[in-house]
């Protein structure tokens, strides 16, 4: 039978070796992984000198192969010797630098910005592989520049391994809680949606490579209205839930009050500062542990908490420079003005000496822990949760991530603010650039913002436009996107 010129029995031969080819790469990330782990439990076995062996060798050859496959490295290293005697001899680069350069950046030749883009614009593939073999995360535009990056498979290896092995280390414990083990497991995250954020384009992953889980790993929306996500939450039942401070701040209150009613043995947080006070109100709302994971969309698994509220950077993988805003060292103890990562493990776009934004603390002595490896304190995300009073007079919570993102994704704009200025106001200020629709940001925007609002029962709140711009906030550069200013 012939169906526009091709046998079905055609069809169905290709269907068959997709199939395969499919079954082998699942098998062949399964294999890495496998790799991966043996390699993070056996350097945290062998001790200090393990990591600064691997972390030397690694730093050597991630140098070598950006400066023979990427163009964007070639210029930028140009006039350098072929060699270097460490990182202090390789200029920095930033975001902007490089998604400017974005076709001469990676390393391969296959891969263009305006094909990531096309695959992008397509909300069905979050989660799924690009090119079949890397995957591709966007940032939130805290820095006024919205990310792209894509890693490869060897690259995520790493990022699980070190999940897997670090995250129950963090714990101080060597087997993980019995609740969180065997088929009736449930996972549940709380994170951005509508877009490739790292955290549910992660979790889909996930449920592609092992379909036996997927009933068992489900994410929630952000922007979902509190009293909805409650219910959502209740019916669902997690074991382990996972999602942002100020989202579990809020969920611990609602927990507290009754209306959710969840029996977890643990909760991830990650994305934004967790201060000791509010982990503390969150693992006294559920009884059960509180972990903190440091991570980005240029490095999934920067470091893991510990209970003396420290994170650990993972050092094997992942190297932390604390400097000034002339880019000089700071040392430990003292709060730098950004700090620059280089990422050891992915190969399509190296990121050697890059500017990540976030003001960090190294701790100058060993935690009290016992973990060996590098101990730092994060000045993030602080965005605040609003409060706004509802039609039938209850008051209305409204989350900063939720917030951002339906002005990232649903109008286009990264550089602004949103500030609570009274009990039912909202300021909105804008960063614009020459070349900009100043007229056509303001309308997306607003629009955008008052369908948000109205869906979570506020459509009286009123939406003010200040022509001032955005402030940054010092010394980290970040936009603090969301905060509130008035004072009940």
């Amino acid at each position: 039978m012939i169906q526009g010129g091709i046998s079905v029995a055609t069809i169905s031969r290709g269907e068959r070796i997709l199939n395969r080819r499919e079954d082998d790469a699942v098998m062949l990330e399964y294999w890495k992984w496998t790799t991966s782990v043996w390699d993070v439990w056996l350097t945290e076995r062998t001790g200090p000198d393990a990591v600064h062996e691997r972390q030397k060798r690694r730093l050597a050859e991630i140098v070598q192969f950006a400066r023979q496959h990427s163009r964007f490295y070639q210029k930028h290293y140009a006039g350098l010797p072929p060699t270097t005697r460490g990182l202090a001899d390789l200029p920095p680069v930033n975001r902007e630098a490089l998604m400017s350069s974005f076709d001469d950046w990676v390393t391969d030749n296959s891969v263009t910005r305006s094909r990531v883009d096309e695959f992008l614009r397509e909300p069905e593939c979050v989660g799924h592989p690009y090119a079949r073999q890397y995957s591709i995360w966007t940032s939130s535009g805290t820095t006024g520049i919205p990310g792209v990056y894509l890693h490869d498979n060897d690259a995520l290896a790493v990022y699980d391994a070190l999940q897997t092995v670090r995250f129950w280390r963090a714990w101080g414990a060597e087997n993980p809680p019995r609740a969180l083990l065997g088929p009736r497991l449930r996972y549940a995250m709380v994170a951005a949606t509508g877009g490739h954020f790292a955290g549910a384009s992660s979790i889909e992953r996930l449920r592609l490579l092992n379909p036996l889980l997927a009933d068992n790993v489900k994410v929630f929306s952000v922007q979902t209205p509190i009293a909805e996500l409650v219910e959502k939450l209740n019916e669902y039942q997690p074991a382990y839930l996972a999602s942002y401070p100020t989202t579990m701040e809020v969920l611990a209150n609602e927990q507290r009050a009754g209306r959710l009613n969840l029996r977890l043995a643990a909760i991830w947080t990650g994305g934004e500062c967790l201060s000791p006070s509010v982990s503390a109100e969150i693992e006294s709302a559920f009884h059960c542990g509180v972990l903190e994971e440091y991570g980005s969309s240029e490095f999934m698994s920067i470091g893991s908490g510990c209970k003396h509220n420290w994170l650990h950077v993972n050092a094997d993988w992942v190297i932390l420079e604390p400097v000034d805003a002339n880019y000089q060292p700071v040392p430990p103890g003292q709060t730098s003005h950004t700090v620059l990562l280089t990422n050891l493990a992915n190969r399509i776009q190296p990121l050697i000496r890059y500017d990540l934004g976030d003001s960090v603390v190294v701790r100058p002595d060993r935690c009290e822990c016992g973990n060996f490896l590098p101990a730092v304190r994060v000045e993030g995300r602080r965005d605040a949760i609003l409060h706004f009073q509802g039609k039938t007079g209850s008051t209305v919570q409204v989350l900063p991530l939720a917030l951002t993102t339906v002005v990232e994704e649903g109008a286009g704009v990264h550089r602004f603010q949103l500030i609570q200025d009274g009990p039912d106001s909202l300021c909105l200020r804008l960063d614009m650039r020459p070349g900009d629709d100043g007229r056509s940001m303001r309308t997306r925007v607003e629009g955008c913002v008052r369908s948000f609002l109205s869906s979570h029962g506020l459509p009286d709140v009123v939406l003010k436009y200040d022509p001032r711009p955005p402030l940054a906030d010092v010394p980290s550069g970040k936009f603090r996107q969301v905060s509130n200013e008035w004072q009940p």
